[in-house]
Protein backbone atom coordinates (compact mmCIF):
# COMPACT_ATOMS: atom_id res chain seq x y z
CA UNK A 1 0.00 0.00 0.00
CA UNK A 2 2.01 3.34 -0.90
CA UNK A 3 1.56 5.22 2.31
CA UNK A 4 2.82 8.83 3.03
CA UNK A 5 3.75 10.45 6.70
CA UNK A 6 3.97 14.05 6.50
CA UNK A 7 5.65 16.00 9.55
CA UNK A 8 7.38 19.04 10.89
CA UNK A 9 4.05 21.44 10.72
CA UNK A 10 3.32 23.52 13.34
CA UNK A 11 2.94 26.95 14.77
CA UNK A 12 5.67 29.36 14.40
CA UNK A 13 6.09 32.89 13.87
CA UNK A 14 6.35 35.72 10.82
CA UNK A 15 9.88 35.17 9.18
CA UNK A 16 10.76 31.87 11.07
CA UNK A 17 11.80 28.50 8.78
CA UNK A 18 10.74 25.10 9.08
CA UNK A 19 11.64 21.72 7.84
CA UNK A 20 8.89 19.07 6.67
CA UNK A 21 9.66 15.56 5.98
CA UNK A 22 7.48 13.32 4.21
CA UNK A 23 8.48 9.26 4.43
CA UNK A 24 6.67 6.93 2.07
CA UNK A 25 6.57 3.56 2.05
CA UNK A 26 5.01 0.86 -0.30
CA UNK A 27 6.82 1.75 -2.91
CA UNK A 28 10.73 3.56 -3.87
CA UNK A 29 10.51 7.48 -4.26
CA UNK A 30 13.73 6.63 -6.85
CA UNK A 31 10.80 5.20 -9.57
CA UNK A 32 8.27 8.03 -9.64
CA UNK A 33 7.58 11.83 -9.10
CA UNK A 34 7.13 13.40 -5.75
CA UNK A 35 6.59 16.96 -4.66
CA UNK A 36 4.84 19.24 -2.26
CA UNK A 37 1.90 20.87 -2.75
CA UNK A 38 -0.03 23.22 -0.24
CA UNK A 39 -3.71 24.16 0.58
CA UNK A 40 -4.70 27.39 2.17
CA UNK A 41 -8.07 28.06 3.74
CA UNK A 42 -10.65 29.01 0.93
CA UNK A 43 -7.75 28.76 -1.43
CA UNK A 44 -7.15 25.83 -4.47
CA UNK A 45 -4.14 23.97 -3.56
CA UNK A 46 -1.19 24.86 -5.63
CA UNK A 47 2.33 23.03 -6.31
CA UNK A 48 5.12 24.01 -4.60
CA UNK A 49 8.58 21.87 -6.26
CA UNK A 50 8.45 18.27 -7.55
CA UNK A 51 11.50 15.97 -7.70
CA UNK A 52 11.97 13.36 -10.37
CA UNK A 53 13.87 11.55 -8.21
CA UNK A 54 15.53 9.11 -10.64
CA UNK A 55 17.06 12.10 -12.86
CA UNK A 56 17.31 14.51 -10.16
CA UNK A 57 15.60 17.71 -11.58
CA UNK A 58 13.38 19.77 -9.41
CA UNK A 59 10.62 21.86 -10.38
CA UNK A 60 9.52 25.05 -8.56
CA UNK A 61 6.56 27.59 -8.74
CA UNK A 62 7.83 30.59 -9.86
CA UNK A 63 6.09 31.62 -6.50
CA UNK A 64 8.45 29.51 -4.24
CA UNK A 65 11.44 29.43 -5.93
CA UNK A 66 13.03 31.71 -3.73
CA UNK A 67 12.00 30.65 -0.04
CA UNK A 68 11.60 27.08 -0.65
CA UNK A 69 13.49 24.33 -0.79
CA UNK A 70 12.85 20.43 -1.90
CA UNK A 71 15.40 17.49 -1.91
CA UNK A 72 15.12 13.72 -1.53
CA UNK A 73 17.16 10.89 0.53
CA UNK A 74 16.61 8.12 -1.04
CA UNK A 75 18.05 5.65 1.51
CA UNK A 76 15.63 7.06 3.58
CA UNK A 77 12.89 6.65 1.03
CA UNK A 78 11.90 10.23 2.35
CA UNK A 79 11.04 13.42 1.10
CA UNK A 80 12.25 17.07 2.30
CA UNK A 81 10.71 20.74 1.96
CA UNK A 82 12.35 23.61 3.97
CA UNK A 83 10.34 26.85 4.06
CA UNK A 84 12.25 30.03 5.24
CA UNK A 85 11.03 33.56 5.84
CA UNK A 86 7.46 32.01 6.61
CA UNK A 87 4.48 34.47 6.15
CA UNK A 88 1.14 34.43 7.36
CA UNK A 89 -0.03 34.03 3.80
CA UNK A 90 2.02 30.42 3.70
CA UNK A 91 -0.45 29.37 6.33
CA UNK A 92 -1.85 26.21 4.67
CA UNK A 93 -1.73 22.08 4.71
CA UNK A 94 1.29 20.81 3.43
CA UNK A 95 0.71 17.87 1.50
CA UNK A 96 3.29 15.57 -0.13
CA UNK A 97 2.10 13.44 -3.30
CA UNK A 98 3.72 11.11 -6.30
CA UNK A 99 3.46 11.18 -9.78
CA UNK A 100 4.58 9.20 -12.27
CA UNK A 101 5.42 11.96 -15.21
CA UNK A 102 6.87 15.22 -14.69
CA UNK A 103 4.03 16.54 -16.27
CA UNK A 104 1.73 15.29 -13.31
CA UNK A 105 3.18 17.53 -10.61
CA UNK A 106 1.13 21.44 -11.61
CA UNK A 107 -1.03 22.54 -9.53
CA UNK A 108 -3.68 21.83 -8.41
CA UNK A 109 -2.18 18.33 -8.87
CA UNK A 110 -4.87 16.49 -10.29
CA UNK A 111 -2.22 14.30 -12.65
CA UNK A 112 -0.62 13.50 -8.99
CA UNK A 113 -2.32 9.66 -7.83
CA UNK A 114 -1.24 9.68 -4.19
CA UNK A 115 -1.27 12.09 -1.76
CA UNK A 116 -0.07 12.00 2.25
CA UNK A 117 -2.97 13.33 4.57
CA UNK A 118 -1.20 16.77 4.89
CA UNK A 119 0.84 18.38 8.18
CA UNK A 120 -0.42 22.27 9.10
CA UNK A 121 1.52 25.45 9.27
CA UNK A 122 0.02 28.14 10.76
CA UNK A 123 2.11 31.29 10.85
CA UNK A 124 1.61 34.27 13.35
CA UNK A 125 2.23 37.92 12.55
Amino acid sequence: EVQFVESGGGLVQTGGSLTLSCVASGFTIENYVVGWFRQAPGKVREKIACITVGKGTTTYEDSTLVRFTIWDVKSKNTLYLKIEGLQPEDTAVYYCARGTQHSDCASPGVGMRSWGKGTLITVSS
